[in-house]
């Protein structure tokens, strides 16, 4: 009697541990996506923001421009035209951000770097672990406690 009651809690035990198993693979799999969702609508805002940012700085190069032009036309002072070129490597900046190829090339350096130079990426005193943030909580939570007195 006693062996069948184990053989059953034991099938009853692999059952919920595959249950929880499974689970906590759901979990994972809805985070990773929930992440990337996030990262993906962050993306999506600074492409945004760049192209946003485009307009305005592009009618304000453009406004510039004619005005500088017009100035070193009327007063025969070419050198009224050197602001055009600074201002002109920004407006490429910022239309290579908004609709070139910018991006596609720092993926492809940070894929690199990921690859060929991870130890740039190393946090200090490494990565967290469960004892280190343990360690912080108790001496947070003693100090405040310590406060409240």
């Amino acid at each position: 009697m006693g062996f069948l009651l184990s053989k059953s809690m034991d099938s009853n035990l692999k059952k919920q541990q595959e249950f929880m198993l499974h689970n906590s693979r759901l979990q994972m799999e809805r985070q990773i996506l929930m992440q990337n969702q996030m990262r993906e609508r962050q993306m999506a805002m600074q492409i945004a923001w760049s192209r946003e940012f485009l307009k305005y700085f592009g009618t304000f190069f453009t406004v510039t421009s004619v005005g500088l032009t017009i100035g070193a036309i009327k007063r025969k002072r070419p050198a009224m035209l050197f602001p055009i070129f600074p201002l002109g490597f920004i407006l490429a900046y910022q239309m290579d951000s908004a609709y070139g190829t910018l991006i596609y090339r720092m993926r492809g350096e940070a894929e690199s770097i990921m690859e060929s130079e991870h130890d740039r990426l190393d946090l200090p005193l490494g990565t967290p672990t469960f004892e280190s943030i343990e360690k912080a909580r108790r001496a947070k939570s003693s100090l405040s406690s310590f406060l409240e007195k």
